[in-house]
Order: structure tokens, then sequence, then C-alpha cells
């Protein structure tokens, strides 16, 4: 049994890690944490029934159940905080959280090397949306012609997301580099075109209703191909938390995206 902890779990995709841990056979939930909870065992929230799991409001408090993986759903400023300190500790970090940069991936990356302690950091969990990637990055060798089409729901607070992000450095690695659009094009609305990547645009549209979902639209001679992935539920990501939980207690060092665990 892996004994985990999930930071973040009165959020939506937290509270949904919470319940996969506790159903899946191989993990133990030891704890979760929220700095403001009131609660101090999940068997306080009806939706937990009788589950005996203590609930931490200090992340230091965590180390006395012994945890092997910490997941976390919460929001950059604690999530960059939570990785460390997991990583500090021999802990293997499943973060799930975005709007982490580039920088601080490569700092935490070189931590853990120093702590030889495996861990994940993925912008995106669901099976389905790494393959969109693979397959996004395939076609740009034919197609650098591309943009960029993520939707997401209206609470979300990076924009763009770190999967429009990572696809567009997927795409950058095999593109054919090139300025998109008529090189005399002048937006009459600031941000009509998108952000720019590399001469690439990516849109991001936020709505209720959405959950995550990608477009990446690549145009051709005669021709356009579109790739798209919808999860339509936050249970989709829990297949690939899971297998990053399974997967980090082997490794010696932080990796950047689930497809390299795949």
């Amino acid at each position: 049994m892996i004994k985990i902890v999930v930071a973040g779990f009165k959020g939506r995709m937290g509270s949904t890690a919470a319940k996969m841990v506790l159903e899946h056979e191989g993990f133990e939930l030891v704890g979760v944490l929220d700095p403001i909870a009131k609660e101090k065992n999940l068997n306080e929230i009806s939706e937990y029934g009788a589950v005996d799991v203590p609930v931490f409001n200090e992340k230091e408090a965590i180390l006395a159940v012994a945890p092997e993986v910490w997941i976390d759903f919460t929001i950059p400023a604690y999530a960059i905080e939570h990785t460390r300190f997991a990583l500090a500790n021999k802990i293997a970090p499943v973060v799930g959280t975005t709007g982490f940069t580039e920088e601080t991936v490569a700092e935490l990356i070189a931590f853990s090397k120093e702590m030889q302690t495996g861990g994940l950091i993925a912008p995106n969990f669901a099976v389905g949306a790494v393959l969109m990637m693979e397959f996004a990055q395939k076609a740009a060798k034919y197609f650098p012609d591309v943009e960029i089409i993520e939707l997401h729901h209206d609470k979300k607070l990076d924009a763009p997301s770190g999967t429009a992000i990572k696809t567009a450095e997927m795409i950058s690695q095999v593109r054919q580099p090139k300025i998109q659009g008529n090189p005399d094009e002048e937006e009459t609305l600031v941000g009509a075109r998108g952000a720019e990547f590399d001469g690439m645009r990516i849109h991001s549209v936020r709505l209720p209703g959405l959950i995550a979902h990608q477009q990446v639209q690549f145009g051709g001679v005669g021709e356009g191909l579109t790739i798209r992935h919808d999860s339509y539920d936050r249970s989709s990501f829990m297949t690939g938390v899971a297998i990053g939980c399974e997967k980090v207690v082997g490794l010696q060092e932080l990796v950047y995206g689930l497809d390299q665990l795949l």
C-alpha cells in the first residue's frame, strides 16, 4: 500500500483525488491538508462517511503520518512551496496544480535530483490529453501552421492553460520556425489574435459549464487537421493521477508531464 496525502482536498480536483485514493486498492489515504479547514477528520464531512483520515492545517504536521506520495491540487503559490517541502522530506509529489513557470520547474527538478526523490508535475492527467499532445507533435512536422484553442471553466486562474503551453512546447521541438498570418495584419481589438508562442497562437476560452477541452487546429494547402480532447468530468484525470502515484515512488528525480511515465 502506498501511503498518500492530498493537499487541497476541499477543491473540486482535490476532493476527486482524495476519493480516488480511498477507492484504490493499492493506496492508503493517510491525511489531507487544508490551511483553513475546521474539521479534524474526514469523518466529520458527510460525503466521506465513516472514513478515519486526519485533516491537517499545517504541512509540517503531515510528517507524523509518514506519507510516501503528496498529491497537490491547490494554487501555484502553495503548490510550489508544497513541492519543495515534499521533496525536502523525501515525499514524492504528484502535482496537478498549473501555472508553474519553466524556471520554477527546472529549479524543482534540480532540487529533486539533489534529494534523490522522484515526483511528477503534470499540466494534464487525462490519458487522452497526453495522446492529443503526442499526436499534435507528430502532425506539426508536416503542418507548421497551427493554432491552439483551449477551453476551461470560468473559475480557472491561469491562462493559457498548462496543457496549452505544454502542447506548444512539444510542437516547437519539431515545427519549422514560422511566423503565422499576414505580416501586415493589425489587431483592431488588442488580443484578438491570441497569445503568441514561437510564431503560433494560443486562444483561451473561459465559460461556466466547461471542464477542460483543447483543440489543436492545423492548416495546410487545401486541407486542415483538427486534433481535440474533451474532459467532461474530473474523474477523467484520475487514471493519470493513479499512474503518477504508482510510478513516482520508483523515481530518483522529478519529471514534467505524464507522457514521461506512460
